[in-house]
Protein backbone atom coordinates (compact mmCIF):
# COMPACT_ATOMS: atom_id res chain seq x y z
CA UNK A 1 0.00 0.00 0.00
CA UNK A 2 1.37 3.43 -0.93
CA UNK A 3 2.33 5.75 1.91
CA UNK A 4 0.34 8.87 2.58
CA UNK A 5 1.55 12.43 2.25
CA UNK A 6 1.53 12.61 6.05
CA UNK A 7 3.91 9.70 6.73
CA UNK A 8 6.95 11.99 7.03
CA UNK A 9 5.09 14.74 8.88
CA UNK A 10 6.84 15.58 12.17
CA UNK A 11 4.10 16.86 14.45
CA UNK A 12 6.51 17.83 17.22
CA UNK A 13 8.71 19.86 14.87
CA UNK A 14 5.64 21.50 13.37
CA UNK A 15 4.44 22.46 16.86
CA UNK A 16 7.83 23.88 17.80
CA UNK A 17 7.97 25.96 14.64
CA UNK A 18 4.42 27.19 15.19
CA UNK A 19 5.22 28.13 18.81
CA UNK A 20 8.35 29.99 17.70
CA UNK A 21 6.39 31.85 15.02
CA UNK A 22 3.66 32.82 17.51
CA UNK A 23 6.28 34.09 19.97
CA UNK A 24 7.95 36.11 17.20
CA UNK A 25 4.63 37.66 16.17
CA UNK A 26 3.88 38.55 19.80
CA UNK A 27 7.28 40.27 20.06
CA UNK A 28 6.54 42.04 16.78
CA UNK A 29 3.23 43.33 18.15
CA UNK A 30 5.03 44.76 21.19
CA UNK A 31 7.66 46.35 18.96
CA UNK A 32 5.11 47.84 16.56
CA UNK A 33 3.08 49.35 19.38
CA UNK A 34 6.19 51.09 20.75
CA UNK A 35 7.39 52.66 17.49
CA UNK A 36 7.24 56.42 17.02
CA UNK A 37 7.69 58.23 13.74
CA UNK A 38 9.35 61.62 14.08
CA UNK A 39 9.85 64.57 11.78
CA UNK A 40 10.85 68.22 11.90
CA UNK A 41 10.41 70.81 9.19
CA UNK A 42 13.55 72.23 7.60
CA UNK A 43 13.55 75.35 9.79
CA UNK A 44 12.83 73.50 13.04
CA UNK A 45 9.56 75.37 13.52
CA UNK A 46 7.31 72.30 13.48
CA UNK A 47 8.07 68.99 15.20
CA UNK A 48 5.77 65.98 15.06
CA UNK A 49 5.55 62.51 16.58
CA UNK A 50 3.28 59.93 14.96
CA UNK A 51 2.34 56.52 16.38
CA UNK A 52 0.07 53.69 15.31
CA UNK A 53 -2.78 55.65 16.88
CA UNK A 54 -2.05 58.75 14.82
CA UNK A 55 -0.62 62.14 15.70
CA UNK A 56 0.73 61.97 19.25
CA UNK A 57 2.82 65.14 19.55
CA UNK A 58 2.86 68.48 17.78
CA UNK A 59 5.31 71.17 18.85
CA UNK A 60 5.38 74.61 17.33
CA UNK A 61 8.36 76.87 17.88
CA UNK A 62 7.26 80.39 18.90
CA UNK A 63 8.69 81.71 15.61
CA UNK A 64 6.15 79.51 13.77
CA UNK A 65 3.49 82.03 14.79
CA UNK A 66 5.10 84.54 12.42
CA UNK A 67 4.09 82.37 9.45
CA UNK A 68 0.82 82.95 7.69
CA UNK A 69 -1.93 80.55 8.74
CA UNK A 70 -1.83 78.88 5.31
CA UNK A 71 1.95 78.43 5.39
CA UNK A 72 1.85 77.08 8.95
CA UNK A 73 -0.95 74.65 8.04
CA UNK A 74 1.04 73.41 5.04
CA UNK A 75 4.18 72.89 7.13
CA UNK A 76 2.21 70.98 9.75
CA UNK A 77 0.64 68.72 7.10
CA UNK A 78 4.01 68.06 5.42
CA UNK A 79 5.68 67.31 8.75
CA UNK A 80 2.87 64.97 9.81
CA UNK A 81 3.25 63.13 6.48
CA UNK A 82 7.00 62.86 7.01
CA UNK A 83 6.54 61.51 10.56
CA UNK A 84 3.94 59.03 9.28
CA UNK A 85 6.37 57.91 6.56
CA UNK A 86 9.09 57.50 9.20
CA UNK A 87 6.78 55.30 11.28
CA UNK A 88 5.83 53.26 8.20
CA UNK A 89 9.53 52.65 7.39
CA UNK A 90 10.21 51.56 10.97
CA UNK A 91 7.22 49.20 10.92
CA UNK A 92 8.33 47.62 7.65
CA UNK A 93 11.86 47.16 8.96
CA UNK A 94 10.54 45.50 12.14
CA UNK A 95 8.21 43.21 10.16
CA UNK A 96 10.99 42.25 7.76
CA UNK A 97 13.27 41.38 10.71
CA UNK A 98 10.66 39.05 12.22
CA UNK A 99 8.86 37.73 9.16
CA UNK A 100 11.68 37.87 6.63
CA UNK A 101 11.07 39.07 3.09
CA UNK A 102 7.34 38.30 3.44
CA UNK A 103 7.15 40.97 6.15
CA UNK A 104 8.43 43.75 3.92
CA UNK A 105 5.22 45.28 2.57
CA UNK A 106 7.00 48.00 0.59
CA UNK A 107 7.61 45.58 -2.26
CA UNK A 108 3.89 45.75 -3.09
CA UNK A 109 3.72 49.53 -3.43
CA UNK A 110 5.10 49.67 -6.95
CA UNK A 111 4.14 46.17 -8.03
CA UNK A 112 0.46 45.29 -7.55
CA UNK A 113 1.04 42.28 -9.81
CA UNK A 114 3.24 40.86 -7.05
CA UNK A 115 0.24 40.92 -4.72
CA UNK A 116 -1.89 39.04 -7.25
CA UNK A 117 0.90 36.56 -7.83
CA UNK A 118 1.20 35.87 -4.12
CA UNK A 119 -2.56 35.40 -3.84
CA UNK A 120 -2.51 32.95 -6.76
CA UNK A 121 0.35 31.00 -5.14
CA UNK A 122 -1.53 30.79 -1.84
CA UNK A 123 -4.67 29.67 -3.64
CA UNK A 124 -2.76 26.99 -5.50
CA UNK A 125 -1.07 25.75 -2.32
CA UNK A 126 -4.44 25.61 -0.57
CA UNK A 127 -5.95 23.64 -3.47
CA UNK A 128 -3.07 21.12 -3.39
CA UNK A 129 -3.36 20.72 0.37
CA UNK A 130 -7.12 20.27 0.17
CA UNK A 131 -6.69 17.60 -2.52
CA UNK A 132 -4.10 15.79 -0.38
CA UNK A 133 -6.34 15.88 2.69
CA UNK A 134 -9.41 14.72 0.76
CA UNK A 135 -7.37 11.93 -0.85
CA UNK A 136 -6.10 10.82 2.54
CA UNK A 137 -9.63 10.87 3.98
CA UNK A 138 -10.82 8.82 1.03
CA UNK A 139 -8.06 6.24 1.60
CA UNK A 140 -8.90 6.05 5.31
CA UNK A 141 -12.60 5.57 4.64
CA UNK A 142 -11.84 2.80 2.13
CA UNK A 143 -9.59 1.09 4.68
CA UNK A 144 -12.36 1.27 7.25
CA UNK A 145 -14.95 0.15 4.68
CA UNK A 146 -17.07 3.26 5.18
Amino acid sequence: MAGSAFDDFDVERFGQRADARIAAVERLQDTLSSLVGRARDEDGLVEVEFTGRGLSELELHPKAMRLSSGELAERIKETVRAASDDLYRQMNRAMAEVLGEEGDQTRFLNDPEAVLSQVREAESAFDRTAEDVLGELDRISRRLNL
